[in-house]
């Protein structure tokens, strides 16, 4: 969540523009329905882009040495996140795999990356490309690929009106020094059956 102080001057700011916008589509933010919308839309946005001015990598904080050389690969892991053109969400699942290079992560801590970097307003393929970066930095793996696939409601709601499509994203990040494992090979395994 935003820092307490930054939330207390934040909060009322944004509660008035949603009261203006409540007014401006021809409501009334005083009306039963609608009288506590403001507060509730400020505490939303307060959650949703906690991740503002945040690096993903320093959600990776449980690092630990181990001398293995083999993927590690974490699938469907649900995430949401706001599309930053039209801030409609866009939601879906990742796939992340990296191949150690005397360092592993606490698995949860790669979900906990994803998260931050999905805590702001977004477009999915910056979005991947940042969570590949995360892991990079943070582990200095021999490479890292993360896979993204997402419905997004700007799309599924308004304008063209597609619901179902779904939009995959790819990064592949790191130099594979040992040739055992490269990233067509990581993204082979991120989309394997179980």
């Amino acid at each position: 969540r935003i820092c307490q102080r930054a939330e207390n001057t934040i909060q009322p700011r944004i509660e008035h523009i949603i009261a203006d916008l409540l007014e401006a589509i021809g409501e009334s933010p005083t009306r039963q329905g609608l009288r506590d919308t403001p507060q509730r839309v400020a505490r939303m946005y307060g959650e949703l882009f906690s991740g503002v001015g945040l690096d993903p990598k320093d959600a990776i904080d449980a690092v630990f040495d181990e001398e293995s050389a083999d993927p590690v690969i974490l699938r469907n892991v649900s995430f949401y996140s706001v599309c930053e053109h039209h801030l409609l969400p866009f939601f879906g699942s990742a796939s992340l795999a990296y191949v150690p290079n005397g360092r592993i992560a606490g698995i949860s801590k790669l979900a906990r990356s994803l998260d931050l970097a999905c805590r702001r307003p977004q477009v999915q393929e910056r979005l991947t490309g940042q969570v590949a970066d995360a892991i990079l930095t943070a582990l200095t793996p021999q490479g890292v690929a993360v896979e993204l696939e997402a419905e997004h409601l700007c799309m599924a709601m308004r304008g063209i009106q597609k619901q179902g499509a779904r939009v995959v994203t790819t990064a592949v990040r790191g130099e594979f020094p040992d040739g055992r494992w490269d990233g067509n090979s990581l993204l082979a395994l991120l989309r394997r059956d179980s």
